[in-house]
């Protein structure tokens, strides 16, 4: 995986998205960096220092070495870009005016190393080693990197499972955006049948939509919810060779994959949901002004009053062990 570029979030105009890909065409990644997060990285970057930025899950890291930028991610493959190269799309992207300095000894907060920025125009910014060992030596010693670090709050997937209810009535607070970017993007990782996305998400911002999505889904007046999403299947993304009734069936999944992401990512942001099955599908598609069918309707926001989770059914009457 090769770091190629910096892209805006989602919906809001802070945070990036940063993008990673690979030989396959269709072989990418992504890390999605909030607003203090991206804060965070800029102001280590722009004075091309090592350091590390703790992501909200507090587990999850950035940790920027001299020559290589590391992302330790919970539950995700590492993935690494040439500090350089990120340095220079980061701080382009942020609009910040910077000199790189090619000639840069600084020790590592993570593995010793002495290295030299070669200029790019003449030598291709390949990195070497510094010869001089006791330079090296001294450099240890002597520098110590500046570390950035970022307190957030702990989220834990499984404390998210056995929390997570749903809300009928939720606060007039709004929701911010970079807390929406992380449920659209939650959304975006869900998986789908041979990775074709089957499927398309409607961001519903407009009130009277809003209120004419609570006549099409049986009167519920929580339908009118401070982050209202419609996902709709959408097979003809789906190319695979199947029959017809096969691609919806993927796509119906794909839908419903997506909304259950968004949904867990919701509650890990602290904020609560309901979904929504019960819907004209008509209605919704003339509301909308597509011709794509709606799977459901996920319904969002801070709750008005917290509840504990309500209790389920035994293990053993759900699962049957076939031996």
């Amino acid at each position: 995986m090769r770091f190629t570029k910096v892209e805006p979030a989602y919906t809001s105009k802070h945070g990036c998205r940063l993008v990673w890909k690979g030989t396959e065409e269709d072989d990418s990644d992504t890390v999605i960096l909030t607003k203090d997060e991206l804060d965070s990285l800029v102001e280590i970057l722009k004075r091309d220092k090592a350091g590390k930025i703790t992501l909200e899950d507090q587990v999850s890291a950035i940790l920027v070495n001299s020559d290589v930028t590391q992302f330790t991610l919970q539950g995700h493959r590492p993935l690494e870009a040439d500090t350089l190269e990120i340095q220079k799309k980061i701080l382009e992207y942020a609009k910040i005016p910077h000199e790189p300095q090619y000639i840069h000894i600084n020790p590592k907060e993570f593995y010793p190393s002495v290295w030299i920025r070669k200029d790019e125009k003449k030598e291709d910014r390949d990195l070497e080693k510094h010869e001089d060992k006791q330079t090296l030596l001294q450099a240890i010693l002597s520098s110590q990197p500046e570390i950035e670090d970022q307190s957030l709050s702990e989220s834990d997937v499984f404390r998210i499972f056995a929390t997570r209810r749903s809300t009928r009535k939720f606060a007039k607070s709004k929701i911010e955006e970079w807390k929406v970017d992380k449920i659209l993007a939650a959304a975006d990782t869900a998986p789908t049948a041979g990775n074709f996305q089957g499927l398309k998400i409607f961001y519903v911002k407009n009130n009277k939509t809003k209120e004419a999505l609570v006549e099409a889904a049986n009167k519920q007046p929580y339908v009118n919810a401070p982050l209202v999403l419609v996902f709709c299947m959408d097979p003809a993304r789906v190319n695979l060779k199947f029959p017809q009734n096969i691609l919806e069936k993927f796509s119906m999944q794909d839908a419903t994959l997506a909304a259950a992401y968004a949904q867990i990512a919701a509650s890990g942001l602290g904020l609560s949901s309901i979904w929504i099955g019960m819907i004209d599908e008509e209605k919704v598609k003339s509301i909308l002004g597509t011709k794509l069918r709606p799977s459901s309707i996920l319904c969002i926001g801070y709750p008005d009053k917290k509840k504990p989770p309500k209790s389920r059914r035994k293990l053993k009457e759900l699962i049957e062990v076939i031996e």
